[in-house]
């Protein structure tokens, strides 16, 4: 399992900025190790977040994404205390969720 996200959402004006660190090697499949060996693709493929439960945010990338990827985005509507989670699933079908409260 992957380690956690770090999350921030705050609220200002109505509107909640969000903030995600997602930690994840993201391999493209096209680097080698020390030995010539191909190092096998492995990203994030799916990400989605969610304002308590409800489904705000969704995305597809792929193998060009860096290394423990930055995301950021706002959602209009939100209030302190509310709750976001993120979710990722990889391309070998590991999935991650985390969630951070509004303040």
């Amino acid at each position: 399992m992957a380690d956690p996200m770090r999350i921030r959402a705050q609220e200002k004006d109505g509107k909640v900025l969000v903030r995600a660190l997602m930690r994840h090697e993201m391999e493209s499949g096209q680097r080698k190790d020390s030995s010539g060996q191909v190092i096998p693709a492995w990203w994030i493929q799916d990400v989605t977040a969610s304002l308590n439960g409800k489904e705000v945010f969704s995305c597809e990338w792929g193998p060009a994404i860096s290394k423990n990827p930055f995301l950021q985005f706002t959602i209009k509507e939100g209030k302190k205390g509310d709750t976001v989670s993120i979710t990722w699933t990889d391309s070998k079908g590991d999935t991650r969720t985390d969630e951070a409260t509004v303040s």
